[in-house]
Order: C-alpha cells, then sequence, then structure tokens
C-alpha cells in the first residue's frame, strides 16, 4: 500500500497492490452479490461510483477485444467502452435482473460504506492503519496505475478510464506508481534485503505492516 497526501484537503491517496485489491475483494459480504460487483467495477474497470450505479445487463458485451462495460454515462456524460474480466460476466449472470435494471440497485454514497466495511476487515486482519484511507476513487486510482505497468499504452488507459485531460492524468497517474513497483526498485538495493527472514509473505501481508506484531516488510 502506498499512501500520500492530498494537495488541499484532508485525508490521503491510496495505491493498493494486486494482493491488497484481492484481500479488500475478499471482505465483501459473502452473500452479497451486488456488493461485490460494485467492487468488481470500481478495482477492475475503474468505474465511478456514479458510473457503477448506471450499470445494468445489457451494458456487457463481447467485442473484438473481448467483454467490455458500456458505459453509457461517464463523467460529462461522455460514452466509453471499458474492458471487464470474466468474473463480471458470471456474477452479473447470476443476478435476476432485467436487461435494463442496474446491476448495483443503491445509491451511490452506499458504495462508499460499502467499502469502509470491507477496509475495515481488512485493517482488523493486517493491523494497517493505511486500510482507513481507503476510499471508492482509490481502487480507480489503482486500477489506473496498475494498467500503465502492465504496457497498456496510456493513450488506452486514457479512454479506458474516460481522462481527457492529459496533463492532469500526466500528473496523476504517469508520474505516480504502485506499491508493485516500489518493491521491485527496493529489490534493486542489497543492503534494504539484508536480514530478512521471510523473504514471500502471504498475499494478506504483501503491504504495509505492523513492524511490533512480527511481520515483515514486503519484498
Amino acid at each position: 500500500m502506498r499512501l500520500k497526501d492530498y494537495d488541499s484537503k484532508d485525508g490521503k491517496r491510496v495505491w493498493l497492490s494486486e494482493s491488497e485489491i484481492g484481500l479488500l475483494l475478499d471482505h465483501t459480504d459473502p452473500n452479497h452479490v451486488e456488493m461485490r460487483i460494485a467492487f468488481v467495477l470500481a478495482a477492475r474497470c475503474g468505474l465511478r461510483r456514479q458510473e457503477i450505479v448506471d450499470v445494468a445487463p445489457a451494458h456487457l458485451v463481447e467485442n473484438d477485444t473481448g467483454p467490455v462495460v458500456r458505459v453509457w454515462h461517464g463523467k460529462g456524460d461522455k460514452y466509453r467502452e471499458v474492458f471487464a474480466p470474466r468474473e463480471l460476466e458470471h456474477l452479473a449472470y447470476g443476478l435476476d435482473r432485467d436487461a435494463d435494471e442496474p446491476l448495483v440497485s443503491c445509491d451511490p454514497s452506499t458504495i462508499y460504506d460499502w467499502v469502509a466495511r470491507a477496509r475495515d476487515r481488512c485493517r482488523a486482519e493486517t493491523g494497517d492503519d493505511g486500510w482507513k484511507y481507503v476510499g471508492p476513487h482509490d481502487l480507480r486510482r489503482s486500477w489506473g496505475v496498475r494498467l500503465l505497468e502492465a504496457g497498456v499504452l496510456p493513450s488506452v488507459v486514457m479512454e479506458l478510464g474516460g481522462w481527457e485531460d492529459w496533463q492532469t492524468f500526466r500528473d496523476h497517474y504517469l508520474a505516480e506508481f504502485s506499491p508493485e513497483a516500489l518493491r521491485r526498485e527496493r529489490a534493486k538495493v542489497g543492503w534494504l534485503a539484508e536480514g530478512r527472514a521471510d523473504p514471500d509473505p502471504p498475499a494478506s501481508q504483501q503491504g504495509y505492516s505492523v513492524l511490533g506484531s512480527g511481520s515483515n516488510y514486503p519484498k
């Protein structure tokens, strides 16, 4: 997990690692399919809260690139298409929804409450106070940076995420990096790894850990 102060407001921006995204998804309520869908749309598709509650089964389609989500009313009422994981299809088909009925039938503010509930469980499990700063937009932020580091063209990431201002995108995404990038850079410094007891911690500990608990820093 990487944290950074906001420039002009309280709180912190957060970038979650892939293992931390997985941990957050694991802490959705097991019998709450809509909650899981909302998290997948945020963390795996980069959708904003209002965009999440607008998605209906008819918006999940297959084109030449694979499964995508059609976002009909993005920010500024702009249309775009976003790569979607197969899990989203499976979750959507498991719900009894009409083609134009929203998959996530709640107010956008409820998604913030869901993320807060799951992040509190992650915080309790890991002992990492950084979780208390995680909100829905941090899932979108982490998604965008992970796409860039996976080698997706910046112009494609901008289109998928609905970003039109190049300077803003450059400053907030191209100029940032994920916890995975930090681990790779740290591994280049031999003396930082000296004396490490556990070279490969479990996935639930591959973020910042509480040193007093006996856990180790991630590689």
